[in-house]
């Protein structure tokens, strides 16, 4: 296996689209963007990336373009679908990855035998590590502390799950019980100081697009115990977490992008632009931070 170790702020990132297509110049700009605040890993190609709506030659050249511009930031691609075969194609399309993201498979609503095999399956494809992904208001299917901690357990190259479930309880039984050189990251970016504070390593984070500076200050300072600061910024950053999913993720975050100029607020469809009083909630929420 791989060594990794992920810790601190990583980003998933936006996908810039120009006139319907993928804006590679920009998303070369992101990435280096991203890389002087210092962020300590990236993630392309995951929910925020608007994946599901890319062609298998954009993810390739979207991955490449996040690679090639990363520098020495390692980089973890979201590669999960809803079945074995389309997660492991993905596997082997961007096999050039330090990393693999894999959400739980959305509309099948396995069991948690089903979750536990199919992850294993997964994982047995490659050498490289892999971190679970559980969003369940997106996938329709949450994975158990018991399943994520069986898995941590018996699959070395399993290395860290992104808990984006909301449930602090199931979070805190993982932390809890998981093995050495296994990491919890938050999903959430308001659960991440409450993560932290019991011994999460970092978060996924989509404000960390908005203000990867600020991200990666709040998280080091957490990765320090330094709480007063880590809370301060916590607060800073508060309506910025809540105000990125008055609508679904991520229609209010390239709304806030295009007003600071970074990319045009241009999304594929099902999604679609923010409403004009999202668009005015954003304006407010960049104006105070």
């Amino acid at each position: 296996m791989e060594k990794l170790t992920l810790k601190g702020c990583g980003t998933a990132m936006f996908t810039p689209f120009k006139d319907g297509k993928v804006d590679y110049e920009t998303m070369a700009a992101l990435t280096r963007r991203q890389v002087e605040a210092g962020m300590d890993f990236l993630v392309p190609l995951g929910t925020t990336g608007e994946t599901p709506c890319l062609s298998s030659e954009e993810k390739l050249k979207v991955f490449r373009t996040v690679k090639e511009n990363a520098g020495k930031v390692p980089v973890v691609v979201g590669v999960g679908t809803n079945s074995v075969d389309g997660t492991l194609a993905n596997i082997d399309l961007l096999k050039e990855a330090d990393a693999f993201l894999v959400v739980a498979p959305y509309y099948n609503k396995p069991p948690q035998r089903g979750l536990y095999e199919y992850f294993k399956a997964v994982a047995a494809h490659t050498p490289k590590p892999v971190i679970l992904y559980n969003v369940p208001g997106r996938t329709g299917c949450n994975i158990e502390a018991a399943t994520t901690l069986k898995l941590a357990q018996d699959v070395p190259n399993i290395i860290a799950v992104k808990e984006a479930s909301g449930n602090i309880a199931q979070a805190s039984a993982i932390l809890e019980g998981k093995p050495e050189g296994f990491e919890l990251l938050s999903g959430n970016d308001d659960d991440t100081l409450t993560l932290m504070r019991k011994g999460a390593a970092g978060v996924i984070s989509v404000a960390s697009n908005v203000c990867p500076e600020l991200m990666v200050e709040f998280t080091h300072a957490a990765l320090s115990a330094d709480w007063d600061k880590a809370d301060e910024l916590d607060r800073r950053m508060h309506n910025l977490f809540k105000n990125l999913f008055v609508e679904p993720n991520p229609i209010p975050g390239k709304a806030a992008m295009a007003l600071l100029g970074l990319m045009e607020n241009s999304l594929r469809l099902p999604l679609v632009k923010a409403l004009p009083e999202t668009e005015e909630l954003m304006k407010k929420t960049l104006q105070e931070l």
